[in-house]
């Protein structure tokens, strides 16, 4: 009787232990003749095990060029929404291929988080994610279609001062509680010559519109979408 011998397929066998096993199984492909198959050991696969549960640390602070400005323990959070809105502005920056995150960026975050003060009070202006979208390809261009940004795009040193500005700000407040997105959203106001000030200028917010947002600067839960 003819004998084939044929790779095998390597199995994982998981254990409760917590000691590394090295132990392994091979089963044979099926053959199709019905011939008598030969079984081959093959390179052991190693299983390690970890009793050890992981636990995970989710930040509360995002880039600065001050670290040393307060005290950790008095250093203001920043609260969840500003936070989800700085990813969703990394990504945004990935989307349109930028090698940095702006302030163009970081507007884009709030509106994409979405749930905001800061992102209602810019939809209720008639400022939306794809207007300004719009606005920042018209004026920073389109990327090379071959390029492909970082993982996190670094930011430019006008969206860092923005950050920044939001903190301080926070700071002189006297106020307790997180930097909302409120605060994101002045921040990249007060970089007169960033893209984001431009942009929202061109969507027609101004000063007295910054003035009315002053009032929502620590009002940072909106459960409705609109």
């Amino acid at each position: 009787m003819a004998t084939h011998t044929l790779s095998s397929l390597p199995f994982a066998l998981f254990t409760s232990h917590s000691q590394p096993s090295k132990r392994h199984i091979s089963l044979p492909l099926t053959s199709l003749y019905g011939n008598r198959l030969l079984l081959q050991p093959s390179t052991p696969f190693v299983i390690k095990h970890h009793s050890s549960l992981t636990t995970a640390t989710v930040s509360l602070s995002l880039p600065t060029a001050k670290p040393d400005r307060a005290p950790s323990e008095k250093s203001p959070k920043w609260s969840s929404r500003s936070i989800k809105s700085f990813a969703m502005a990394e990504l945004e920056a990935r989307k349109l291929k930028y090698p940095n995150t702006g302030t163009e960026a970081l507007l884009m975050g709030i509106l994409v988080e979405g749930t905001s003060q800061a992102a209602k009070f810019l939809r209720a202006n008639g400022i939306t994610l794809f207007k300004v979208r719009e606005e920042t390809v018209n004026l920073l261009g389109k990327s090379d279609m071959y390029f492909f940004s970082p993982e996190h795009p670094p930011l430019t040193e006008q969206a860092q001062r923005a950050l920044d500005w939001a903190v301080d700000e926070k700071l002189k407040s006297g106020e307790s509680g997180e930097i909302t997105t409120t605060y994101l959203l002045l921040g990249i106001w007060s970089e007169k010559e960033s893209a984001g000030h431009k942009i929202l200028a061109t969507l027609g917010f101004d000063d007295e519109k910054a003035k009315e947002l002053e009032k929502y600067l620590n009002e940072d839960i909106v459960m409705n979408y609109k």
